[in-house]
């Protein structure tokens, strides 16, 4: 008895000092994980986290006495059920995340176990005895004799996720060599810095944020102009279509500011921009003769000078 309270009072000095030295941890599940699955992922986390284990009762005893300095951490409370375990880290969550879901291994189907993902038995040759026919009709699989061994046809679906195995998709599983599961330390969830959250979270990227924040903007903008309520995303738009209404205003009406003398003038003596605008492209088209001239001009001299050079000398004279 005094060992174990021995151990249970260094449970919760370690706890503590984790608490206090890590900004961040994982609550994740261990369910089916290994012994030697558990020793990789801590080699793997070592420099960037640890990883603490313990049963359930004491955990949430060992929170207790912390929560007076820390009472953020009653947050992890309701999820303190079934096999899990913390792991501390400062280091980059998603980093941290992809080490404790990379580590997974293949597993058999067992009869009983709840199936993770959908199963498919696939086409092809299974090497099998016709004897066995019987077996895979009863399971509705397709198959066929070729060369005194049962074919599958084509891939069929035995399982669905979260569906439970029975006995006989088991057997058949075994019997093909087919390991359809992997297991791992799954992540239940993030602690980071007095907020709690699901690890889906961590796989939003920058790009998705970015556009999330520009159509909440737009959406803004959009509210904010049809309601007359000024934000600050449609104040750009309110001013220009402020000054279009004073433009306009002063368009209509014998009244004149710097803005629109000269938008006036061109309404009321449209003549005098007329010309000017005439005027420009002859001039352009001026400019272009007077150019050929000059490049006729050079073409000229170069004939020249090429018949002078030839005029009487010879290669070798």
């Amino acid at each position: 008895m005094g060992a174990t309270r021995e151990k249970k009072a260094e449970y919760f000095v370690k706890l503590q000092e984790y608490v206090e030295e890590y900004q961040s941890l994982f609550i994740v599940g261990i369910d089916n994980v290994s012994s030697q699955q558990m020793h990789e992922i801590r080699k793997t986390l070592r420099g960037e986290g640890v990883l603490l284990m313990g049963k359930n009762t004491m955990i949430r005893r060992a929170l207790r006495n912390i929560l007076s300095e820390h009472a953020d951490y009653e947050k992890l409370m309701p999820f303190l059920k079934g096999n899990i375990g913390f792991i501390f880290t400062n280091g980059d969550l998603k980093s941290v995340k992809e080490v404790v879901i990379a580590n997974k291994v293949a597993a058999p189907a067992r009869a009983g176990a709840t199936a993770p993902c959908d199963v498919f038995v696939p086409a092809g040759n299974t090497g099998m005895e016709p004897g066995k026919t019987s077996f895979f009709q009863a399971l509705g699989v397709p198959t066929k004799i070729a060369r005194g061994t049962i074919e599958i046809v084509s891939d069929v679906k035995i399982l669905t996720k979260d569906q439970r195995v029975g006995p006989s998709e088991a057997q058949l599983l075994n019997m093909l060599n087919i390991s359809p599961f992997t297991f791992g330390m799954t992540i239940v969830q993030v602690f980071d810095q007095g907020q709690i959250f699901p690890a889906t979270i961590l796989d939003i990227t920058d790009d998705e944020l970015v556009a999330d924040f520009t159509v909440a903007i737009a959406t803004i903008t959009k509210i904010s102009l049809a309601s007359g309520y000024p934000t600050v995303s449609a104040v750009s738009t309110h001013l220009v279509s402020a000054y279009q209404d004073l433009v306009a205003l002063s368009i209509g009406t014998g009244y004149t500011f710097e803005g629109t003398e000269e938008l006036k003038d061109r309404l009321d003596h449209p003549e005098n921009y007329a010309a000017a605008t005439t005027a420009a492209p002859a001039a352009s088209d001026d400019t272009k003769e007077e150019s050929k001239g000059d490049d006729k001009e050079e073409e000229e001299e170069e004939e020249e000078e090429g018949s002078d050079e030839d005029m009487g000398m010879g290669l070798f004279d």
